[in-house]
């Protein structure tokens, strides 16, 4: 990634969150090697950056079977661009490059009023857990989208992703 773009998608990152937290996590995932591979896609108007999404990679490991995952983490759409499919265009490009890639998963910690809508469900339910401990209150909130058809039962595990993101807050 060029210098200028690393840039323009940290200024997404803090504008969409109103802090820098988000900035520093896609900035050590940018330079974790356990995150590869990475899809980073910046959308732009007008010449600036108004969304951004990153998806690291993930495996899924466990009972007889491993499946080859990403996380989604984190997407960013800045306050004036909001509400206009920003957000969703960005999931469905990404999604387009991974299948490209040929990951057969994606997993997102997300709001479940919203990641629905891009396919995603909650990944408990096909014996899929976390990298993590997450709350019991937001499990439904760990959410899976199949890429591959036949994945989704075919394997169940935990997922193992970036070091970087082995550390929530």
């Amino acid at each position: 990634m060029r210098q200028e773009d690393r840039a323009a998608v940290l200024a997404v990152e803090t504008a969409a969150f109103a802090t820098s937290a988000e900035a520093d996590l896609v900035d050590a995932l940018l330079d974790d090697p356990t995150a590869v591979p990475v899809v980073s896609l910046l959308a732009e108007a007008d010449g600036h950056g108004i969304g951004h999404i990153l998806f690291t990679g993930a495996t899924v490991t466990g009972e007889g079977a491993t499946a080859s995952a990403s996380i989604l983490a984190p997407l960013a759409v800045v306050p004036g661009a909001q509400r206009r499919g920003v957000g969703q265009a960005l999931i469905h490009a990404g999604i387009a490059e991974l299948v490209v890639l040929g990951i057969e998963l994606v997993f997102v910690l997300g709001h479940i009023g919203y990641y629905p809508r891009a396919g995603f469900r909650p990944a408990l339910s096909f014996g899929l857990y976390p990298p993590y401990a997450i709350d019991p209150a937001v499990a439904d909130a760990w959410m899976v989208r199949e890429l591959r058809p036949g994945t989704l039962g075919a394997v169940r595990g935990e997922v193992r992703c970036a070091h970087t993101l082995m550390h929530p807050e």
